[in-house]
């Protein structure tokens, strides 16, 4: 288990496939802040929410000098889909090897109904431009989640 990352420390690197297959990496984003959201499962509720409320402030996010990636075990068919059924314009990566959320720390034993299970806890992660963590908001309530990120990335 990782250690907890702080603000101001390297964001750890990346090397997922996206949607489409291409190996992506924090490295070529270098001089670009970055909103590096996990989430735990492609069209859900919460998660269509959450991606959908990264889209409709594309411009904003754009403005800051921002792109979003977006991260859970989903594989590559379920990122294609949900990225047509909602038109998002920002790529999805499949950590089917939970490599990227245990670096990041946000694979965690979570509870529902009394049952206890693995999987993703809603975090995000804003990047700054030389690569080091800007602002971490973790257990992400949906709900206002991308007015924090937007006030990260402007600050």
């Amino acid at each position: 288990m990782s250690e907890e990352l702080a603000v101001g420390a390297k964001a750890p690197e990346l090397g997922l496939p996206d949607q489409d297959g291409n190996t992506v990496s924090l490295k070529a984003f270098k001089g670009t802040q970055v909103v590096l959201y996990f989430y735990p499962k492609d069209d859900t509720p919460g998660c269509t929410q959450e991606s959908c409320d990264f889209r409709d402030s594309m411009a904003p996010i754009k403005k800051a000098g921002a792109v979003v990636l977006g991260v859970s075990f989903d594989g590559q068919a379920s990122h294609q889909k949900f990225i047509k059924k909602f038109s998002l314009p920002f790529a999805l990566l499949s950590d089917t090897e939970k490599t990227a959320a245990n670096a990041y720390g946000v694979y965690k034993e979570k509870s529902l109904y009394g049952k206890k299970y693995w999987g993703i806890e809603r975090s995000t992660f804003v990047i700054d431009r030389k690569g080091l963590l800007k602002a971490i908001f973790r257990k992400v309530k949906v709900t206002g989640h991308v007015e924090e990120v937007l006030e990260a990335l402007n600050a």
